[in-house]
This record gives C-alpha cells, sequence and structure tokens, in this order.
C-alpha cells in the first residue's frame, strides 16, 4: 500500500499479535469486532492466533509461528511485501520481551508500510469505527 493510498475497499488483510499479558485483552477485543473481523482475512502470530480461533472458530484467520519463534518476521515479511492493510499488536510496555528485537522490528515494518496501526483496544477500536 502507497503511503496515500486509501485503505482496499474489499475485504482488508489484518495482522493480530499480543504479548503474552495482553492475549486476553486482544481475544475480549475480537469478540467484541466479531463482525468487523469476520469481513476480512486474518494473520495472527501462532499462540495469539490459536487463543483468538479457540473464542472465534469461524474467523478466516492463518495462523503464523508463535512470535519468538518467527512470527513477528513472517508479519514483517506480509508488511514488507504490501500484503498487509491494518495491524492490531497489543503492547504489554511493563514486561521485558525476550525477542525485543523483532518486536521493535515489527512495529518499524508497520510504521513503514504507513498502515492502521493499534497498540491497544482504543486505537483499535477507533480504527474499527471508522472503517
Amino acid at each position: 500500500m502507497s503511503a496515500n493510498a486509501p485503505l482496499a475497499i474489499g475485504p482488508l488483510s489484518i495482522g493480530l499479535v499480543a504479548h503474552d499479558d495482553k492475549k486476553a485483552a486482544l481475544v475480549d477485543w475480537a469478540v467484541a469486532h466479531q463482525a468487523f473481523l469476520s469481513r476480512h482475512r486474518l494473520y495472527a502470530t501462532g499462540t495469539t492466533g490459536g487463543r483468538i480461533l479457540d473464542a472465534l472458530p469461524d474467523l478466516d484467520l492463518t495462523r503464523l509461528k508463535s512470535g519468538p519463534l518467527g512470527g513477528d518476521q513472517q508479519l514483517g515479511a506480509l508488511l514488507a511485501e504490501g500484503l498487509l492493510d491494518m495491524l492490531v499488536f497489543f503492547v504489554d510496555p511493563l514486561s521485558p520481551q525476550p525477542h525485543d528485537v523483532d518486536v521493535k522490528a515489527l512495529i518499524r515494518m508497520a510504521t513503514l508500510a504507513d498502515i492502521p496501526f493499534a497498540c491497544n483496544p482504543a486505537t483499535a477500536d477507533l480504527i474499527v469505527a471508522g472503517r
């Protein structure tokens, strides 16, 4: 997606990821926005995707590897190829992350791709409300 291009009219490709202490919040957010998410293609890191699919098994969600095992990098690759339209990444700012370099790279890629990027439920709610 180019810097000045509007969001796609049809289904979006949305990345979903959350740090361990934020996974429950992302699942709660996904349940609250099930109608929105059900209209789009979803990609999630392994553990996060599994928890979302446990709650919402009918979503079109592709599970990638677990974040520390390369899932963050897989999402980054989708961003680099222009294949993600939005990223929801619920970040835990209070816990150290053993794969912090991967996390920072994913945030950098989302910023470079100039896509809607939510780090918390409030921002994700606003993005969905504007869609």
